[in-house]
Parts: structure tokens; sequence; C-alpha cells
């Protein structure tokens, strides 16, 4: 890993490099997510290169934030990935979920803009039922299993990727998950999406119940270059869950939108 220091704090990255041909991109995971959700996106295998995954404040490897729920945590957050980006030369932000939301915010309030974005398990708004908020204040393993049941996280009943997401989840925390879904829950942007310019993919897991289809479907109208795609057979994690046919669907957008 390596880091970048900006607004007193650390914040730790992965970088797989390229040989130059293409956009390089920047990958922002979720709420009490790591750069870790991106393996299958920085690796070799990946939609572009050069390729970047980061851990925003308090995860993984990163120095934490001492921030309340809300706007004031999305601009931290959003510092962390406008300060990756310009020490990597990103050219694309590729977000899912609460670092969808991010990615929204950097594209609306930053003076550092992508060239491209991709939309992943996101929207304008990010409600959070009331039971997920309440159990991330007093009963943290009832939240785990909350978002590891059928089409929340994951379509597929498949214990290799839910073992090591519930783990994950217990290594960022309590503390900084319940954060990240109070500022997920507070966020909205709607009214706002025609001042993001950028070419947009709104990517969406065929059965994702925690963003559905209709949350993409309504960013890719809204944004003035918006499109819209499904990966099949998979929920919110698409890009663990079918990472081939979700590299597929930002490769064909990148190479369309920015060229080869």
């Amino acid at each position: 890993m390596e880091t970048v220091a900006h607004h007193g704090r650390t914040t730790a990255y992965r970088k797989a490099p390229g040989d130059g041909s293409g956009p390089g991109a920047l990958y922002v995971h979720g709420s009490g997510g790591t750069h870790r959700l991106w393996s299958h996106q920085y690796g070799p295998e990946g939609p572009a290169h050069p390729a970047v995954a980061l851990d925003l404040s308090g995860h993984g490897d990163s120095e934490d934030v001492s921030t309340t729920p809300g706007s004031e945590t999305l601009e931290a957050y959003a510092e962390d990935v406008v300060a990756v980006a310009r020490v990597t030369d990103a050219d694309v932000l590729v977000g899912n979920s609460l670092g969808g939301a991010i990615a929204q915010w950097v594209a609306l309030e930053s003076d550092w803009q992508p060239d491209a974005l991709v939309l992943a398990g996101t929207g304008a708004t990010l409600p959070v039922f009331d039971g997920l908020l309440a159990w991330l204040d007093d009963d943290f393993e009832r939240a785990v299993d909350f978002l590891h049941g059928r089409d929340r996280l994951f379509h597929a009943n498949d214990e290799s990727l839910r073992g090591p997401s519930r783990d994950q989840l217990r290594a960022v925390g309590r503390r900084v998950t319940r954060r990240d879904f109070r500022t997920c829950d507070q966020f909205d942007v709607t009214g706002r999406l025609s001042a993001i310019d950028a070419p947009t993919l709104a990517l969406c897991g065929e059965h994702d119940r925690l963003t559905p289809r209709s949350d993409h479907e309504a960013l890719a109208m809204e944004l003035p270059q918006g499109e819209f795609a499904v990966v099949a057979d998979a929920a919110h994690l698409a890009m663990l869950e079918r990472p081939s046919a979700f590299n597929r669907a930002v490769e064909g957008f990148l190479g369309a939108v920015l060229g080869d």
C-alpha cells in the first residue's frame, strides 16, 4: 500500500500500473468496505489500467477522521478521493454505493473533475432501512446478518463471498460502518444531477434490493450523459459476484466514451 498525506491525515491506496495507453481508474468502496472490494478490477483482468483502489478514512490502512455522519463525513471522504486522484493521475472514478455518492459529490463540489464516472449500486439518494440503522447502534451482528440476506449484498448463497464480506465489516467495525450508513441515509443530490456533465454509467446488479434498478435508471435519465446497464445474476456487490460481466460493462463504456 502507498499513502498520500492531506488535510492532516494519510490515505492509503493500492495502485496497479499500466502501460499508459488507456484511462486510469480510481475505485471507491462503499460502507464498511476497503480497497479489497475491487480486487477483480485493479488486478490484471480489470477493465482499465493503471488502476487504483483506496481505503477511505477510518477504513483499512487509512487514518481516521473525527466527523459527524452526513455532509461533514461525505466531504472528508471526498477529500480522500481527490487527494489520491491527483497523486495517481486518475481519469475515471468508479464508486459503489456510498462510494458512488462520494463520486457524485466530487463531480459536483470539487475542483478536480473526472473524465468519466461509473456509479454502481448507488443513486441520487441512498435511504437506509430504519431497522438497519438501529441495529448498527446496538446489535452489530444483526446488522451484518441483515446485509448478507438474499439479494442484498449478494444474490448467490456463496459462502466464499459472504464469509470474507462479513469479516471485512467486522474489521472496519461498528463505529465507522455506522457513520457510513448514516451518511448514506442523509445523502441527497436530487435535482443537482444536471450539473454532472461527465459521461456516466449507472451500473446495477440485476437482483440488488439495497439500491434497485429504478435508482440506476433514474440516474441515467437525469444525468446529461448518462447510460444504464445491468449485471445479470448479481446483487449489490456485482464487482465481486460477477467480476467478468462487471468488467466487460465498464470496459465497453470507457472504450465508447473515452476511446481505446
